[in-house]
């Protein structure tokens, strides 16, 4: 009787012990890649100094990591995405979060989405003002809320019922952002006086109407997910909002498909629902993700007159990121393999 406990008890340790290795090998075999934005742009090689393209490398290094870490560890994709995220949103660099830019009036309205390719639910916030991390509310806003999006101040009454703290909006203040206000608006009232509202907004130079971060990621799962945060336009007003909280322009993920997180002339990427564009060319044409990106950046946007750039991944862990302006900030990091940091086409 004892012996047939035994041999039993070996049994049923034998097949535990298969079972958990077929499980990790299982889990071995996947794929997992994350990739970030710091956003698109005329970045121009003679103007950026050695020792500024070192720090937007470095930060972007830092954020990538911090994402692929999560991945790693067999961590969900919205984790990772946020980790990258909350990195760039702190840094002064980018314009999200703490280096985001002025509207008119010398304030800062921030906006930003997520979104869950495993349940297809999203998050957004728009026009905030007083939250340190954007995409930390638009994650609540999915998960803690039966809406989509949220703006202004009832989205902060919102993020206090989450637990989450108010900062000044001086937070925001950069010498930076704030010189870049005070050009933006001599360029608009010189135009404003003569040609009018439109007219003065379009005389702004393109790097006026630019800047954002974003993240999308595959992990060990199979789940995509991707965030996009942005300090919006140099001198909105009005209210203006741009793509970045708009799910299928700015931000789009569905599992089997794709995730998206745009960077560039929000305007362009509304009309044309780049984000959602992207993926339904995966989708529904079986295109790969590296030519569906790339025929919506480098082809229908241009025909259109938008400028800018997005980040995708598959299902696969493949990755793209097109974009029809001089540079844009990104970095990518599959499994295995140490992070690719870049700012132009070649480099």
């Amino acid at each position: 009787m004892k012996r047939n406990i035994t041999l039993l008890s070996l049994s049923l340790a034998l097949c535990l012990s298969s079972l958990t290795n077929t499980a990790l090998a299982n889990t071995q075999d996947k794929p997992f890649a994350i990739a970030i934005h710091g956003g698109a742009g005329t970045i121009s090689k003679a103007k950026l100094t050695m020792e500024q393209q070192q720090a937007y490398r470095a930060k972007l290094t830092e954020a990538v990591d911090a994402g692929y870490k999560v991945l790693a560890k067999g961590g969900d994709s919205l984790a990772a995405v946020q980790a990258s995220i909350v990195i760039l949103e702190n840094s002064p660099l980018f314009n999200a979060g703490l280096g985001a830019v002025y509207t008119f009036d010398g304030s800062h309205e921030l906006d930003a989405s997520i979104m869950d390719g495993r349940t297809m639910n999203a998050g957004a916030i728009a026009g905030v003002q007083h939250i340190k991390n954007p995409i930390e509310l638009a994650y609540k806003v999915m998960t803690d809320s039966p809406h989509v999006m949220l703006q202004g101040a009832g989205a902060e009454e919102f993020a206090l019922t989450q637990g989450m703290s108010l900062v000044p909006t001086q937070y925001f203040d950069t010498a930076q952002r704030y010189q870049q206000l005070f050009d933006a608006k001599q360029k608009i009232t010189a135009a404003e006086m003569t040609q009018g509202y439109q007219a003065s907004v379009n005389a702004l130079d393109l790097d006026y109407k630019f800047g954002t971060v974003g993240a999308v990621a595959l992990d060990q799962q199979g789940n995509l997910a991707a965030g996009t945060s942005t300090g919006g336009m140099t001198a909105k007003r009005y209210g203006r909002v741009g793509d970045s909280p708009v799910i299928g322009a700015g931000t789009y993920a569905e599992n089997g498909v794709c995730a998206v997180s745009a960077t560039g002339h929000g305007e362009y990427f509304i009309r044309y629902m780049v984000a959602g564009d992207i993926c339904a060319k995966v989708k529904y044409q079986d295109k790969s993700i590296i030519r569906a990106a790339d025929e919506v950046i480098n082809q229908r946007l241009i025909t259109a007159g938008g400028s800018g750039g997005v980040i995708a991944i598959d299902q696969r862990g493949n990755i793209a990121t097109p974009f029809n302006t001089e540079g844009m900030y990104r970095a990518t990091r599959s499994k295995g393999e140490p992070a690719q940091v870049m700012i132009w086409q070649d480099q």
